[in-house]
């Protein structure tokens, strides 16, 4: 039996189609047109059991699969991937491969860890956080944040997620009047705050105000990171500017949930915020990669240790939530096989060279997909409203 047939066993027990429909529309063109046929494709999303759903579409179109091995994972389904004989690597593993003249041609990567690599093709990037780390490719670089679809799984799926570990852990259930007091207010920050309110929460938001200012004005080509506080007061949240530590610090001080969503390191580091963050008895939560509570707030004080909160989770994001992401940053991966194949034999270096550099999703993929989750998925009257709710151009 080949790998692709052993992971439909084990899917194909948990979940339903309705419930990953993009990946599995991908996943039947694919096993007619493979377009990754003869290429080494390396994945490096958060290694469970929903993320498996990405590597069978891919193992469909013919990709020789490669795992990068991540900060976050089930040690299960490592092991379980490793014993089917798929490759599950570090980058350090992966640069001392290419100091051997192996390369891979695809990397599909996940907050950039494998952004030190040199692949014949190119890289797609799933988060936003990992931007930064492909500043200077040399190769092309979709990021899969920058666009639409990464918002079913930031505004839907972390704020689902967050509440689930609360509730894991012992401290949900009711939260009807609880004071929830977000830091960050862009698709993760917003997709908490508006998942509280919809549980009764008081919610306030602490975001810079004048950066989302900044951003009205800022050219597409900077990427900003989007900022929904319009929304939020239209749903009844505060929102607060991070800048007025004293207002800030009182929030901390008597709110019963704290999470940070800013995705910048150290960003509630300032004196007065570290003094009330070791004085409050809220239950701190970190929703990011980063760690944003900085060095002088213990990780004991915080849950899971700093680290994201929804991974103590069995499926930190559930499976509906994330299909279109996963299935865009497969996509995407296709899209840079077509454009190689375009540019393969061209006598213009030009060409080659402006090919390079950080790229949105094109808006006919993306809108495909959506098509395709809305009309299939189980999730389908929830992105209507999200859409209907927030926003669509791109942040």
């Amino acid at each position: 039996m080949d790998l692709q047939s052993i992971l439909s066993s084990v899917l194909d027990e948990v979940y339903e189609k309705n419930e990953y429909p993009a990946l599995a529309a991908l996943e039947s063109e694919w096993t007619h047109t493979r377009p990754f046929y003869g290429l080494r494709v390396l994945v490096a999303t958060p290694i469970y059991r929903n993320t498996m759903t990405e590597y069978r579409a891919l193992l469909a179109g013919g990709a020789d699969l490669l795992v990068g091995f991540s900060e976050f994972n089930d040690p299960d389904v490592v092991d379980f991937m490793r014993e089917w004989g798929v490759p599950v690597v570090t980058p350090a593993e992966m640069l001392e491969a290419e100091s051997r003249g192996e390369f891979v041609d695809l990397v599909l990567d996940c907050a950039g860890p494998f952004a030190v690599l040199h692949p014949k093709i190119g890289f797609v990037e799933l988060t936003r956080s990992g931007v930064h780390y492909y500043k200077d490719a040399e190769k092309p670089v979709y990021v899969a944040d920058s666009g639409i679809v990464k918002r079913i799984e930031t505004s839907l799926g972390t704020g689902d997620g967050y509440f689930r570990g609360l509730e894991k852990l012992g401290l949900g259930g009711d939260f009807e009047g609880k004071k929830l007091l977000v830091f960050g207010s862009g698709k993760v920050g917003s997709g908490i705050a508006l998942q509280g309110v919809r549980r009764g929460c008081n919610v306030t938001v602490v975001t810079d105000l004048k950066r989302g200012q900044s951003q009205n004005s800022a050219s597409s080509e900077t990427m900003p990171a989007g900022d929904f506080s319009a929304v939020l007061e239209q749903n009844g949240v505060d929102v607060v500017d991070c800048h007025d530590y004293a207002a800030v610090a009182s929030l901390i001080e008597n709110s019963d949930f704290v999470v940070t969503a800013t995705g910048v390191k150290n960003a509630l580091s300032a004196p007065e915020l570290t003094e009330a963050l070791l004085s409050t008895q809220a239950n701190l939560a970190n929703m990011g990669v980063e760690d944003e509570y900085g060095e002088a707030v213990p990780a004991e004080k915080v849950l899971n240790a700093k680290g994201p909160l929804n991974f103590i989770l069995e499926e930190p994001t559930h499976l509906k939530y994330i299909d279109t992401s996963l299935a865009l940053h497969a996509a995407l991966a296709e899209r840079l096989v077509q454009e190689a194949a375009t540019l393969e034999g061209s006598s213009d270096a030009a060409s080659a060279e402006n090919s390079a550099g950080l790229r949105f999703p094109p808006q006919e993929i993306e809108q495909r997909l959506l098509t395709i989750a809305i009309q299939n998925g189980v999730i389908g009257p929830e992105i209507c409203s999200m859409l209907g709710g927030i926003p669509t151009e791109m942040d």
